[in-house]
């Protein structure tokens, strides 16, 4: 402080009329620069200050205005897209649960008709077998019948004379005679 009182008194010291000259002394000139500059500075420059930082106070208050609304926006959004979430949450367990239903109920069809289709093939089975066997019962009974003819045949063949032949047709024509006359 002393040498800003100092500069200021040396300042009256100085010759005023006829010479022009530079005070070379640094720290007694550097003060009275820097205060008639900030002097300057604050002068012209309050209004230009005082105007950037009611521009930079209004960008400010702005941006927080656009940033409010934004989050309120956001915020919106947010919880349409949880009510919009919770539905389809609902909707997929509701699928989830008639997705189980069905397959169940695919299932259960299945079976039944797997079932059926085994009985179904089980009848054709027992119809075939059915079939099979009285195939071959007739089969046998043929072979049995035409033996048993062949065997009678023979006996006959064997055991007929020509007078038993003779006899047994005489005894066929008078029986077909008697039917003859019952039927006239």
């Amino acid at each position: 402080m002393k040498n800003v009182t100092d500069s200021f008194v040396s300042l009256g010291h100085w010759p005023s009329a006829g010479s022009f000259g530079f005070n070379t002394d640094i720290l007694a000139t550097n003060p009275i620069n820097l205060s008639l500059v900030l002097g300057v500075l604050i002068f012209f420059g309050k209004g230009v200050l005082s105007d950037l930082l009611d521009n930079r106070k209004e960008r400010i208050l702005n941006t927080i205005r656009n940033s409010e609304e934004l989050r309120e926006g956001a915020v919106e959004q947010l919880e349409k897209a949880r009510t919009r979430l919770q539905k389809i949450e609902i909707e997929a367990d509701q699928f989830r649960v008639n997705g189980y239903s069905e397959i169940e109920r695919e299932k259960l069809n299945l079976i039944n008709s797997t079932y059926k289709t085994l009985e179904q093939l089980e009848n054709y089975k027992n119809e075939t077998i059915h079939f099979e066997q009285q195939r071959a019962i007739n089969q046998v009974r043929q072979r049995i019948f035409h033996q048993a003819l062949e065997g009678a045949l023979g006996t006959l063949n064997r055991c007929l004379t020509n007078e038993l032949h003779l006899r047994t047709i005489s005894a066929n024509i008078g029986m077909f005679g008697a039917m003859k006359g019952i039927i006239d």
